[in-house]
């Protein structure tokens, strides 16, 4: 028991007040805020128990952060998330980063790995935790992605899962993802363009159809710089 706590660090947050990890998601009340109420319906009934990869912890109309729900085990970088509210919200993952939640107490080096460490040293990993950026694109209407942000911020401790492949392939259908992305400041655009662009390139088979339609709309969004495309389509899909 004492070693799957030290692998999964959140686990001691997770039984707090006696709830156990796998009904965590069903003690919170609809929305995914406010307080846990023993027996409440839970808001992500469409999903699994234990499926979730992280949960709110900020959040704006255009953005959020999610804190993974294991150390080291975020959604990658360019990946679509949704998080489960009132209504929906879409979004891609543009940064990850992993830190002390203590400001005064950084990691330090050891010389040794993280096994090692975990066998000697466990309780350092119980100041660690891994969190995630979301940039918010869109929000689900009947199911359906709508390319608009949501009215409101998602509550904070709403949950956030990783979209199946069917909703990826929805949600990149149109350039509208690559309109937020590039119009957004602050990103690594480019980086990002090429995750998310990989991302549905793969949930279409490597369709080249798909590559040359997406190259024709960063053309027109990136306003003609060849230079820039070139590079952009060149690490998409790399020999083509």
């Amino acid at each position: 028991m004492a070693d799957r706590d030290v692998a999964r660090p959140l686990s001691r947050f997770m039984d707090h007040q006696g709830i156990a990890p796998d009904r965590l998601s069903a003690t919170y009340p609809a929305g995914g805020g406010g307080e846990l109420i023993e027996g409440e319906a839970t808001n992500v009934d469409a999903h699994p128990p234990g499926d979730y990869v992280g949960e709110v912890v900020e959040s704006s109309t255009a953005e959020a952060l999610a804190q993974a729900r294991e150390l080291n085990c975020a959604p990658s970088f360019g990946r679509f998330v949704m998080i489960e509210s009132a209504v929906p919200a879409v979004g891609i993952v543009f940064n990850v980063a992993t830190q002390s939640v203590e400001p005064n107490r950084r990691p330090a080096a050891y010389g040794k790995t993280e096994r090692e460490l975990r066998l000697e040293q466990p309780q350092i990993f119980e100041l660690l935790r891994t969190h995630f950026h979301i940039l918010i694109v869109g929000h689900l209407d009947g199911g359906a992605p709508v390319p608009v942000l949501p009215p409101h911020p998602a509550p904070i401790h709403c949950f956030v899962y990783e979209c199946d492949d069917t909703l990826v392939r929805a949600c990149t259908e149109d350039d509208e993802f690559l309109r937020n992305i590039i119009n957004t400041s602050g990103l690594p655009a480019d980086q990002l363009l090429i995750a998310t662009l990989r991302n549905a390139l793969q949930v279409r088979g490597d369709s080249r159809e798909y590559l040359v339609t997406m190259g024709k709309a960063l053309s027109r969004l990136l306003q003609e710089d060849y230079d820039r495309l070139r590079s952009v389509i060149r690490r998409i899909a790399p020999g083509r």
